[in-house]
């Protein structure tokens, strides 16, 4: 890699690593730990990232790849075969996602308009049904509290039936299942990136990445332009969803062949903009 490259990646990941240490640091883990997690995705990294195909990666391989002792990966590799946090697909947020999407994608809890019915707790197309068929082992009452608290289901005092207010399952702070959509979305992003820096080397379609940025916006329009973006981005994600999400096979029920996990993010960033010394934008 070139001086320039080096440099410019460099840069790239310092501003990568920055609020994640900011992120780390509000929830407690030290530098020691972070860089444990660091080295067991370099291990695991070298080991199937960068398997040419023929013949089982070795530790010297991946001790030669990554530049630590083969003691080093041993232990990592160890650790990786006895848990992978990597593998762990089915959170406690994802469970609460394909209940939300089961209750506006499939027909048996809808309402004759097509839109999500209200559901009574109990019985049959109920939501203890619903919960069932979507979130494997959560308790409908489980499930029920955590997308109340969220704001995304409402309860009628008089009927008793559950309404579906929002059409996306998101959580809110730190908690465990805000992690888990972090981990998940910044994984991907990093991903889609990495794909692109090498698709025309590998004769591949790029995939779409787009970002929109200005660096000078008065704080005065910030709160509209806020409002804006959250409800259109909002109303491209459903209008997508509504295409997208009959073809899951938890919904739609087809069976055999490989399965694709794909998806789009949208996310918004603000932030003041910092002045040098001569009072120009950085």
């Amino acid at each position: 890699m070139t001086d320039a490259k080096t440099k410019s990646l460099h840069q790239a990941l310092f501003r990568i690593l920055r609020p994640m240490a900011r992120l780390l640091l509000r929830n407690g883990v030290p530098f020691g730990e972070f860089s444990e997690l660091v080295k067991r995705a370099y291990v695991e990294a070298a080991l199937e990232d960068f398997s040419d195909g023929r013949r089982k990666p070795t530790d010297s391989r991946a001790a030669v790849m990554t530049g630590l002792t083969r003691k080093e990966v041993r232990k990592q590799r160890e650790i990786l075969a006895g848990e992978n946090p990597v593998r762990e697909t089915t959170s406690h947020a994802n469970r609460a996602s394909r209940v939300v999407s089961g209750w506006v994608h499939d027909t048996g809890f809808q309402a004759s308009n097509g839109e999500p019915a209200a559901l009574a707790f109990e019985g049959p197309g109920s939501f203890s049904e619903l919960v069932r068929k979507y979130s494997g082992d959560m308790t409908p009452r489980a499930v029920l509290d955590e997308l109340q608290r969220v704001g995304v289901v409402s309860v009628d005092v008089d009927s008793g039936q559950l309404h579906l207010k929002q059409r996306a399952y998101v959580p809110t702070g730190d908690s465990e299942e805000m992690l888990q959509i972090f981990g998940e979305d910044v994984s991907d992003l990093v991903a889609t990136i990495d794909h692109n820096l090498v698709s025309c080397e590998h004769g591949q379609q790029p995939l779409f990445q787009r970002t929109l940025t200005y660096n000078g916006i008065p704080p005065d329009v910030i709160s509209e332009w806020r409002e804006r973006a959250a409800k259109q981005s909002q109303a491209l994600l459903e209008e997508l969803d509504s295409w997208l999400g009959p073809h899951d096979r938890g919904v739609s029920g087809r069976e055999g062949g490989e399965s694709v996990r794909t998806g789009l993010s949208i996310f918004y960033f603000e932030e003041p903009v910092q002045m040098n010394k001569n009072g120009d934008k950085q």
